[in-house]
């Protein structure tokens, strides 16, 4: 992501949607659409939404593991590695 946020007014959005909508895709970087000189939309391309989603649902795996952990759900890592050995050396 560059340094400076593209930001863009609606009105330019409604002029040329198109040419904003492959800035985005070929930079990857998002673009910030005001309405009244505020921020209120974002718009990315679709490669950088499947990124971040996939980076949330890690996020999300990684926080039920946390709270798995606090709750005292789960598996001891030793059982669990002693286990995966085991079904390793089977033939």
């Amino acid at each position: 992501m560059s340094a400076m946020p593209n930001i863009v007014p609606i009105s330019e959005l409604r002029q040329d949607a198109s040419a904003i909508v492959k800035r985005a895709s070929a930079t990857g970087d998002p673009v910030f659409i005001t309405q009244h000189g505020r921020a209120s939309a974002v718009l990315v391309s679709s490669g950088a939404y499947e990124r971040t989603q996939r980076e949330l649902e890690i996020l999300r795996i990684l926080a039920q593991g946390e709270a798995d952990i606090g709750a005292g759900v789960g598996f001891d890592m030793d059982v669990v590695m002693a286990e995966a050995d085991a079904l390793l050396e089977q033939p």
